[in-house]
């Protein structure tokens, strides 16, 4: 296939070459009679140039382009794609009635690959570090801070019990870290943290074949999904008379000190954690007569505890100084120690409990 241009086109070509060859020729003429010794040496290089570019110009109006011909070469069609039983399977199985299987199957990009979450089925250790609570740290590994209290029996009945640098048992699951003892029994310990045998069984990290298996007294097992009851820590206090200038307290609490809530109510933490500075102020939230003051050997510290004498109760514990004595009436408001970080504690702040007939109740429903 040759393509040739129209014969209007190359008239109008060869009037341009043949203006310009007039043009060219009138100025070598008239460079022909100019006088180069009159002429300033300026003025002489930019003749010069000139007719340089006109040489050039009529150097490349004598070369003639290549013609190009296109060769009539047949080009064939692609091939048509066949459908594999393995494609029309897929395409049957998610497309649903709606997709015709009998058609070819293109098969589109994928540049991404999604990885799937896998959960993890081992356990870590991690190591208590400055300002850690139970429940942060379960925030931490996705967990609740009941499974950290289960696993670690020095938490169990207080999980004000850290200490920095203390080393915790984290379960990949939620559930209890259980310790094998002598007569246990896979049916036993179902029917005590209320799961079921194939639960236990089928954990991946127990490695056990059946529910007959045997078990090692000293070994531990996961339980997912476990419970264990919740027992409240026991604090000895006064039982003599109530003073007979003590105050009764009016149902209405105030907030025991200033700072902000560094860990809340939960089921395993029934009190909140207020942090604050070192030494801060800590007042009766209502008032009543002093029934402890002292160290306490359960993990609280420091603490103090004020009966309101209408069945409340409170609690304020991990002070750094106590300014009230047993039997002591104080009005609400008034000071009665310090805020501290006494016993197991990983920063200063004060642990506020309000009981009412010895139930822990959450306090920010009372504080105003």
């Amino acid at each position: 296939m040759q393509e040739n241009n129209p014969p209007a086109d190359h008239d109008a070509e060869a009037s341009v070459l043949a203006r310009f060859y007039h043009a060219a020729s009138r100025h070598l003429a008239a460079f022909a009679d100019f006088d180069l010794k009159a002429m300033s040496p300026l003025r002489l290089a930019s003749h010069i140039a000139l007719v340089l570019v006109i040489i050039g110009v009529l150097a490349l109006t004598q070369l003639q382009p290549p013609e190009w011909r296109m060769s009539n070469a047949l080009v064939l069609p692609d091939a048509a794609p066949t459908p594999t039983p393995e494609a029309v399977v897929s395409v049957a199985a998610y497309g649903g009635s709606s997709v015709k299987s009998g058609g070819p199957l293109v098969r589109s990009a994928a540049p991404f690959t999604t990885i799937p979450h896998r959960p993890r089925t081992d356990i870590l250790t991690y190591e208590v570090q400055p300002g850690d609570t139970v429940f942060g740290i379960a925030e931490k590994f996705n967990i609740k801070p009941e499974t950290i209290m289960w696993s670690n029996p020095t938490l169990e009945q207080n999980p004000d019990m850290l200490r920095i640098g203390d080393k915790l048992v984290i379960l990949p699951v939620d559930g209890v870290y259980h310790k094998i003892k002598k007569g246990d029994t896979l049916a036993k310990i179902a029917k005590k943290y209320k799961v079921k045998i194939e639960d236990i069984v089928n954990f991946e990290w127990n490695h056990l074949d059946s529910a007959d298996a045997a078990l090692t007294p000293g070994e531990h097992l996961i339980i997912p999904g476990g419970e264990k009851p919740y027992v409240p820590r026991v604090v000895s206090v006064y039982q003599g008379p109530i003073p007979k200038n003590a105050k009764k307290g009016s149902g209405s609490f105030v907030w025991p000190a200033s700072g902000y809530i560094t860990q809340g109510f939960w089921n395993g933490h029934r009190a909140i954690d207020i942090g604050a500075w070192l030494g801060s102020p800590v007042v009766a939230s209502d008032s009543g007569y002093v029934v402890f003051a002292g160290w306490d050997r359960t993990g609280y510290g420091n603490l103090v505890i004020i009966d309101h004498g209408n069945g409340y109760r409170t609690y304020y514990a991990h002070l750094s100084a106590i300014f009230v004595r047993v039997g002591d009436s104080v009005a609400q408001g008034v000071r009665i120690g310090s805020v501290g970080s006494t016993g197991r504690s990983t920063g200063p702040h004060l642990h506020f409990e309000i009981r009412y007939r010895n139930v822990q109740r959450n306090p920010l429903g009372f504080l105003h």
